[in-house]
């Protein structure tokens, strides 16, 4: 299976079109945001990860998240997240993570995702100063 976008967003939706065939509205896409209060401070972004079933796989897998303080996966873990799923072969589906996130100070988590054991797919989520 293969992860064909992750990112962090305000807001999901799934519609039906024509077809019928299913179109997904993703509003307030980001990659960082100026915190709500001073630092310390827990946030709660939602992670959208798209994934791809190719014809003749089983279509079981498990999507696995780590939120990260870096690239590199023995850097600190702030969080983690697994969740088994199914989907049919030659289709997709979503996943959706809502991470609680707990910064000290103002910086940089990594979400480190992947479907089984295959490869990482890095997602980065910065946290910025409130907005004055």
């Amino acid at each position: 299976m293969n992860i064909v976008a992750a990112v962090f967003t305000e807001n999901f939706e799934m519609r039906q079109a024509p077809g019928p065939s299913t179109r997904i509205d993703l509003t307030g896409v980001m990659f960082s945001m100026a915190a709500p209060s001073p630092a310390p401070v827990t946030i709660t972004p939602h992670l959208v990860a798209l994934i791809f079933c190719p014809e003749g796989e089983d279509g079981s897998g498990v999507f696995e998240v780590i939120f990260r303080r870096g690239l590199g996966e023995d850097d600190e873990q702030v969080a983690r997240n697994v969740s088994p799923f199914t989907v049919e072969p030659g289709k997709f589906t979503y996943r959706l993570v809502r991470g609680e996130l707990e910064f000290d100070d103002y910086g940089q988590v990594i979400a480190h995702c992947r479907v089984d054991q295959g490869p990482w797919h890095l997602v980065p989520f910065t946290l910025l100063p409130p907005a004055a």
